[in-house]
């Protein structure tokens, strides 16, 4: 058994995901009347609804009590980058949301409602932070997680001892390491899922997830190609391409098959060193990067909250898909290292224009489906930008030292 597990767990999640798209598509055509087929894809959802609130919690809780301080000058140009790229990707994914708008099909879709006035948005916002935190994960309310998680985090950074600092960082380790194993049986989640869907809808589904794909993946293109470069040319007034096809080549493309900011942080370092960056700089900036550099994640969540919205009709104001930017940036950095982190946390940005959680869920099955493409591209951004923001940095600092180096 130990034997087969092993093997199980060795062989390419996205290799098994295929695997397990075809063979639910292939019963889902032939074979539509064995509905209990369609349990393993309820089954995989549960699991992930009932892990998903405690993940989020405690990332977030654990990765601002770590935080280090003093970091100079360099540390707050690349971390102020890292955080202006992942809020432009958000506001690029609303604009393509809008541009080419993306419906799902979810099952037991109500027409839903936007809120009211913008006090209305504030008023429901306020309410639901500061509900207990308790009940905010038990009832997966996410903005009130999110609250909560950040509060603790500072309490724990200021007054705990590095030993209790230590105690939540393995906490949040334990947690990862239990949605790893859950979503090691993604690929029977997904079969269950793909059935349901072809045995309803028959083929025509993947014409809708091929629309979400693109709209992804176009989003994600257009960060990587155009937004991080102007960013980049903007500070060094410089030709930003030779950088960013060097970071894309030799961290893009092994990040492209970890799908793993976290795996590919040996990569990227050693792509610094090759650079000539400051080794003091890079061994500090990388990893954190690797946390808060989530440009892919923010297009993940704002894209699949706006395609949800349009599914059940809520209509997007500007306003509130102003602060939806916000609030994706803000989870994004809380993504989970793990494959398909960023999916996880489509139900909190959804919970902000009143979507239930019951029907989040259902965008969060969609997203395992297209994570093959969806996930790898993005992990390929978000890895990719961790080196050339990096980079960027460094060079922007020698530029103000010596400006005719």
């Amino acid at each position: 058994m130990k034997q087969i597990l092993s093997k199980w767990s060795e062989t390419s999640l996205v290799l098994r995901i295929l695997i397990g798209i075809i063979i639910g598509t292939c019963l889902g055509l032939f074979v539509p009347q064995f509905t209990g087929i369609g349990i393993l894809g309820v089954v995989f959802v549960s699991a992930l609804k009932a892990i998903a609130p405690v993940l989020v919690a405690v990332l977030v809780t654990a990765s601002i009590a770590k935080a280090s301080n003093g970091l100079g000058s360099r540390f707050r140009v690349v971390i102020s980058r890292y955080m202006l790229s992942t809020f432009i990707a958000a506001i690029c994914a609303v604009v393509g949301s809008f541009a080419f708008p993306v419906k799902m099909q979810l099952r037991d879709v109500v027409e839903g409602s936007a809120p009211g006035a913008l006090t209305d948005v504030f008023s429901n916002l306020l309410t639901n932070m500061v509900t207990n935190p308790i009940l905010s994960v038990s009832q997966a309310n996410y903005i009130g997680i999110l609250f909560w998680a950040i509060l603790i985090g500072v309490a724990l950074k200021l007054k705990a001892s590095q030993p209790t600092i230590n105690v939540v960082q393995d906490f949040s380790q334990i947690i990862t390491l239990t949605v790893k194993w859950v979503i090691q049986f993604a690929p029977f989640g997904i079969l269950g899922l793909v059935f349901t869907s072809v045995s309803e809808g028959g083929l025509d589904v993947f014409t809708t997830y091929g629309h979400l794909v693109l709209l992804l993946v176009g989003c994600m293109l257009a960060n990587t190609l155009i937004f991080n470069p102007l960013i980049s040319f903007l500070m060094l007034r410089r030709n930003p391409y030779p950088l960013l096809f060097t970071c894309l080549k030799e961290s893009g493309l092994q990040a492209f098959f970890t799908r793993s900011s976290a795996a590919n942080i040996p990569i990227n370092m050693n792509l610094c060193k090759k650079l000539g960056l400051d080794e003091d700089f890079y061994s500090v900036s990388i990893p954190l990067g690797a946390t808060i550099n989530m440009d892919g994640a923010a297009v993940t969540i704002t894209v699949m909250t706006l395609a949800v919205a349009n599914t059940v009709g809520v209509e997007v104001t500007f306003a509130s898909a102003f602060f939806l930017c916000i609030i994706a940036t803000l989870a994004a950095c809380g993504t989970s290292g793990v494959a398909g982190g960023s999916i996880l946390l489509i139900p909190m940005a959804c919970s902000f224009f009143n979507i239930g959680n019951d029907i989040a869920m259902q965008a969060v099955a969609v997203g395992f489906i297209i994570g093959v493409i969806q996930d790898s591209v993005e992990t390929a951004l978000n890895s990719s930008g961790d080196v050339f923001f990096t980079a960027t940095a460094e060079y922007y600092d020698r530029m103000k030292k010596s400006p005719t180096a």
